[in-house]
């Protein structure tokens, strides 16, 4: 299905951190953009360090973009 995004972060959980998703599944919970940035690395995106994570159509943010954690 073409863009539909790969990676889903989802709204801040009320104990912190966000469930972060990449083809639907779960790799865990990011409590900032270091970790994301670990998900994403660990998920085959090679860029993952110089992505820009609030304008990258592979990132899906639902309840709030990259300054909410």
């Amino acid at each position: 299905m073409a863009g539909v995004p790969r990676v889903v972060v989802h709204p801040p959980s009320p104990t912190g951190g966000r469930r972060v998703r990449v083809d639907g599944v779960i790799l865990g919970v990011a409590y900032g953009e270091a970790d994301l940035r670990e998900f994403l690395r660990r998920a085959g995106l090679s860029d993952a360090d110089d992505m820009d994570l609030e304008t990258s159509p592979l990132i899906e943010w639902r309840g709030g973009g990259p300054e909410a954690w």
